[in-house]
């Protein structure tokens, strides 16, 4: 039945005294209202490394600072004008050195924050808002979460984070449906190796081993999330067929020593660095530069898999996430002891 022309006019004069219909306020990845977000946002704190870098792939412009300053072997793989920000510190996770204060002097219209949602750094996050007045975002740091992440992060800044988000989503289903394929009982056991003696490690349920629990690894230091300190005893007991290091100068002293060279992974040449340039690949930190890192991982768990040539999707990856396309010379750095 089609409305009589009295009723649309009674319909229209309530629309105008309701007058304009409010926007509901953004919100963070945590449930959080971020009511004192204005737009243009075009300042922004990252309160860590991963937020770091997920700002940087998006949004390069709007980045303050880094929570450490990019080093001289690092800056060739990302924006000039980026590498050369200053280190302003950072407020959440292991060492923190940034003080409100400090915070409050750079004027952010932002401050950016990636991990974790759980209560902790909810209330965390809750302090620094009230104590500065500046909106503070909590997004989703799993790796997993990384489409929803970037598109959290374009609605909060205003930006186009759908060809990233997509990208994402590529990568992360490719991945999956490949190691889906493989039987629970011939997906490898691994140790990761952390630190300048490789007995640093993270049990699984860590977001540190997030990249190898997506690839269908079994960590063998077992459930219980966070990191650990470990013997190498524990290690050969454990018995990996992979070792995953993040320091080379272990690596290098791990195929000497005769109790290293006890593990199925030594005796079969199955210890690989993880590449590190700008970024880790696997781990440190845990942002999306582990998405690069999932075809790495994919060739050294299931080589048969995972025929690519990682060159070629480094140099892509690269371009898309750092917005800077290395050449050969650069490539080799990067790959450079990542056997």
């Amino acid at each position: 039945m089609r409305p009589d022309r009295r009723s649309l006019l009674i319909g229209s004069a309530a629309l105008a005294l309701a007058g304009p219909a409010r926007a509901e306020s953004p919100r963070d990845d945590a449930g959080r209202a971020l009511d004192t977000l204005k737009q243009p946002v075009t300042r922004v704190f990252p309160a860590g490394p991963p937020a770091a870098i997920l700002l940087y792939t998006l949004a390069p412009e709007l980045l303050l600072g880094w929570p450490r300053a990019i080093r001289p072997a690092e800056k060739p793989y990302l924006l000039p004008q980026a590498a050369d920000l200053p280190e302003v510190g950072r407020l959440t996770g292991r060492g923190n050195t940034a003080n409100l204060e400090s915070v409050l002097a750079l004027k952010p219209d932002l401050i950016l924050d990636v991990g974790s949602t759980a209560e902790t750094y909810r209330s965390l996050a809750d302090r620094v808002q009230g104590q500065t007045g500046i909106p503070y975002a909590l997004l989703d740091g799993r790796l997993a979460a990384a489409p929803a992440t970037y598109r959290s992060l374009g609605r909060l800044i205003g930006r186009d984070a759908e060809p990233l988000a997509v990208l994402a989503e590529g990568i992360l289903t490719t991945m999956r449906e490949r190691v889906a394929a493989v039987p629970e009982e011939k997906r490898p056991r691994v140790y990761l190796a952390r630190g300048p003696r490789g007995l640093e490690t993270a049990r699984a349920g860590s977001i540190n081993v997030e990249a190898l629990a997506l690839m269908g690894a079994a960590n063998v230091a077992g459930p219980g999330g966070g990191l650990a300190q470990v013997s190498p005893e524990d290690v050969v007991a454990w018995a990996p067929d992979i070792v995953i290091a993040l320091d080379p100068a272990f690596a290098a002293a791990a195929r000497q020593d005769p109790l290293w060279q006890a593990t199925p992974a030594l005796r079969a040449n199955r210890l690989h660095v993880s590449p590190s340039l700008p970024f880790g690949w696997v781990d440190f930190p845990p942002s999306v530069n582990r998405l690069v890192g999932l075809w790495w991982l994919g060739k050294v768990l299931y080589p048969a898999l995972f025929p690519e040539d990682i060159r070629g999707i480094a140099r892509d990856l690269y371009g898309r996430l750092y917005h800077v396309t290395p050449d050969d010379q650069a490539l080799d750095r990067v790959l450079a002891g990542a056997s």
